[in-house]
């Protein structure tokens, strides 16, 4: 309830009361209902439309009369046997309503006195008899005449315990509501209680509820006082919901208004009492501020604007909301190294053996930093370069950036840009946000202390992008050699010189990476590395340092080299050796069990020592299949985690033509299959083969390992060599692999992953590679180490591929295809 109905209940007594700003003012009568038969009611009524409220019966209103219509609509019948037809009307502001435009139930209203008011207007005091249904219009002039129906209420309910409980139910709530409503009278309780008609109690808080008229109107068509009841009941509750929402809100603002006022008063005497005792913590704040912007080695721009700032801390109140922001902002300016580098060791030799003290192979890199180097020595200063070391997992790209800091004698700092979707953790939040706070770059420099630290950028190739912006654009700024000096973060406002910083980005393929980013950077390729490599990585690196994590000395547990290349072989299968360092792990700790428990460990465990703690080997070594079967052709694949064998298999069975792919092939590599055995078709004649030798045969091409995709273009030459071998019946020379791509032309074209392929087929015994003419530059660049024991055939067209892979000889028990 409101104000309109505290002058409501506050009046219910008086007859005859008007709200000063003439609007309707629902009021009971004292007396018993004036019951009226249904004999007593005329056919034809004159319809009284009211526009902002709805009579119900037994309620009594006065009614502010203004429409011309309406006021001689009233002063007759007051004239006559004062019976209206009081009807709500369904727009309120239709100012010259029809009978369309009223709703067609209303109530019989008895015009208990008219009044003439002070400001001239016409007020009359009408008690509300029957509830009475529109039927037809008489005559519209001078005012609207129809013809009516009593609606009479059912009462079949009235003597239940179920009304009994609504309307106490109602008189409950309506006694909560104007508790809560500290400006209500207490007469309003007082009349709510003594109200004993039940008729009259429903219909009178139907009146007095603050609800629209469109849901008054609804009360007024229930058919019955029961109905009628829970429907006021539901909107009470709701009305009661409201209020109470209001009065926690208004309540808990208050709570917050004298929290505030409480604490700004005793902020203001502790303020007081500090300045008496000289022990002001802003004033200290910022002397401090000032002190260490003494030996700051900052150019007069930053200068300027960290003093202006620190002018405007000392106008801020310590209370308000921007002062911890403003601190914040100065904490960083003078946190950051302005200027400071440290001094760069430019001892060739001692670079050279940290790097190779602490990571075996990687001679690219390490010959990269050792030229960057020797420039500082001879020229003094250098741009620091951009590098970007990609390869496969576990090969010590991350690690190799602390090796480098340690060579260089730079600080070393890692900040790692996997799932990184906003664009602000680069640049920045702008300092008038709420917890603004700098981007990473600009933190981890302040973490470093110096200007010049070597910069790790992990996972590059994992950077995402979303609505909240590009953080691989905003990296193009940070990683351009000609713009980085003058880098922008959003929260300093100013510009921070990283020219200094020796930035490495880390990633394991280039793919994702934008071309304007890849071309800011210098890109090193870190490829897997050999069994031998593994062997001696593990020897000098892996084993003494999972030994000291462990607690175990070095004569407590040693692996003998077939052991160790065992324990590779059968347990991993990665281009790096972040398995084999798990492996070595468990070994380790099932030792150090054995110390703890006492017994005598086992120093040199042999191979089925290894298997009974491992397990039975997981990966069996990829070999070499054999040439007895026509149509199997080994192939060779790259993956994320290094170079693979694979093995493309042919079958044919009598059908029409059919061509059937399986294994988990992507489209590339299922283009490659019909450009193969398209190419054969119109080229049958080189292979000794009629023009319509595939008319009557279906071909199933499969690539084992159906759970893992495969695609990409480099399967070419082998599925045409084995749906050649398929179709002649001719075997396929013994320890031969093959890799590139075709074209219905004919010709080979080169591929990628080179190195990773070469490895794969070393590991699995092979002996000759076929490759594309184009491809040689890249074997030529491959260290003689990787190439050791394998023959390389370049060819151009796939009629050199098939005469150098396929025997003269057939298969035993070859099909007989024509």
């Amino acid at each position: 309830m409101d104000r309109k109905q505290n002058k409501i209940l506050n009046n219910f007594f008086l007859p005859d009361v008007v709200d000063e700003e003439g609007e309707i003012i629902p009021i009971i009568a004292n007396g018993e209902e004036m019951d009226m038969d249904d004999s007593q009611v005329p056919d034809e009524l004159p319809v009284l439309s009211l526009r902002n409220n709805v009579l119900f019966p037994g309620v009594v209103l006065p009614i502010s009369i203004g429409r011309s219509k309406s006021i001689k609509l009233i002063r007759d019948a007051y004239e006559g046997d004062r019976i209206v037809g009081a009807v709500a009307q369904i727009d309120p502001g239709i100012e010259d309503p029809r009978f369309k435009d009223l709703h067609k139930i209303g109530t019989i209203g008895h015009i208990i006195k008219l009044l003439e008011m002070p400001d001239g207007s016409t007020t009359a005091i009408i008690q509300g008899r029957k509830r009475i249904e529109l039927t037809k219009v008489v005559k519209d002039n001078p005012y609207l005449m129809a013809k009516v129906v009593v609606k009479n209420e059912r009462k079949d309910k009235e003597n239940t315990r179920e009304f009994d409980a609504i309307v106490s139910s109602l008189k409950d709530l309506s006694l909560r509501m104007i508790k809560l409503n500290p400006g209500m009278a207490q007469e309003a309780s007082f009349a709510i209680k003594n109200i004993e008609n039940k008729s009259y109690l429903i219909n009178f808080i139907c009146s007095n509820t603050e609800i629209k008229v469109k849901e008054k109107q609804k009360l007024l068509e229930a058919d019955s006082l029961h109905t009628r009841g829970i429907m006021l009941l539901e909107n009470l509750v709701q009305e009661m919901q409201l209020l109470e929402l209001k009065n926690e809100l208004q309540s808990k603002v208050k709570s917050d208004l004298d929290r505030q006022q409480r604490e700004f008063m005793l902020l203001q005497q502790m303020k007081t009492i500090q300045n008496e005792l000289g022990d002001n913590p802003q004033e200290k704040e910022i002397e401090e501020f000032r002190g260490k912007a003494i030996d700051k080695k900052w150019s007069d721009d930053v200068k300027d604007i960290f003093e202006k700032e620190l002018d405007k801390l000392q106008r801020l109140n310590s209370a308000a909301a921007e002062y911890s922001v403003q601190v914040n902002y100065l904490q960083t300016l003078v946190d950051l190294p302005w200027g400071e580098f440290t001094s760069d060791n430019l001892d060739l030799e001692h670079a050279r053996n940290v790097l190779d003290e602490d990571h075996y192979g990687l001679e690219e890199v390490k010959e990269r930093i050792l030229e960057h180097l020797a420039v500082i020595k001879l020229k003094g200063n250098l741009k620091s370069p951009i590098i970007c070391l990609y390869g496969p997992p576990g090969v010590g790209k991350t690690s190799l950036g602390k090796s480098v800091a340690r060579a260089l004698g730079r600080e070393y700092v890692r900040m790692s840009l996997g799932g990184l979707h906003d664009e602000a953790e680069i640049r920045g939040h702008r300092k008038t946000y709420i917890g603004a706070m700098p981007g990473r770059v600009i933190q981890n420099i302040k973490k470093a202390g110096s200007s010049n630290p070597v910069f790790i950028l992990d996972e590059i190739d994992k950077v995402g992008m979303d609505f909240r912006g590009d953080p691989a654009s905003a990296l193009l700024e940070v990683l351009d050699p000609e713009q980085n000096n003058a880098f922008h973060d959003n929260f300093l406002e100013m510009e921070y010189d990283l020219s200094n910083v020796l930035f490495i980005a880390t990633g394991n393929t280039l793919s994702t990476v934008s071309p304007a980013l890849r071309d800011r950077m210098e890109l090193i390729e870190i490829n897997g590395y050999l069994l031998e490599e593994k062997i001696e990585i593990a020897k000098r690196h892996l084993l003494p340092k999972q030994l000291e994590n462990h607690g175990v000395r070095k004569k407590q547990f040693m692996l003998k080299k077939p052991v160790l290349t065992g324990l590779i072989d059968n347990y991993t299968r990665e281009s790096g050796v972040r398995e084999l360092e798990k492996r070595l792990s468990k070994l380790i700790r099932s030792t150090a069990r054995d110390i703890a428990y006492g017994k005598e460990p086992v120093v040199s465990p042999d191979y089925e020592k290894i298997v009974s703690i491992l397990g039975p080997p997981k990966y069996s070594r990829e070999q070499y299949m054999g040439n007895d079967q026509a149509g199997v052709v080994t192939g060779l694949a790259w993956t994320a985690v290094g170079g693979e064998i694979l093995f493309v298999e042919t079958s044919l069975s009598k059908g029409t033509r059919k061509l059937t792919l399986t294994g988990n092939l992507g489209d590339v590599m299922k283009e490659s299959a019909i450009i193969a055995l398209e190419y054969l078709k119109s080229h049958a004649y080189l292979l000794g083969l009629p023009d319509n030798f595939a008319d009557n045969w279906d071909v199933h091409i499969h690539v084992p390992e159906g759970a893992i995709p495969k695609d990409g273009p480099s399967a070419g030459i082998t599925m045409a060599a084995s749906i050649a071998s398929a179709f002649t019946q001719r075997k396929v020379k013994r320890n031969i692999a093959m890799t590139g791509e075709i074209t219905l032309r004919g010709k080979v074209l080169p591929v990628g992953g080179i190195k990773e392929k070469i490895l794969a087929a070393r590991r699995a015994g092979l002996k000759e590679i076929i490759l594309s003419s184009e491809n040689r530059k890249n074997v030529t660049t491959i260290k003689d180490v990787y190439l050791k024991g394998l023959k390389f055939t370049y060819v151009d067209t796939i009629m050199d591929v098939l005469d150098l892979s396929l025997l003269k000889q057939k298969v035993a028990n070859p099909k007989k295809i024509v």
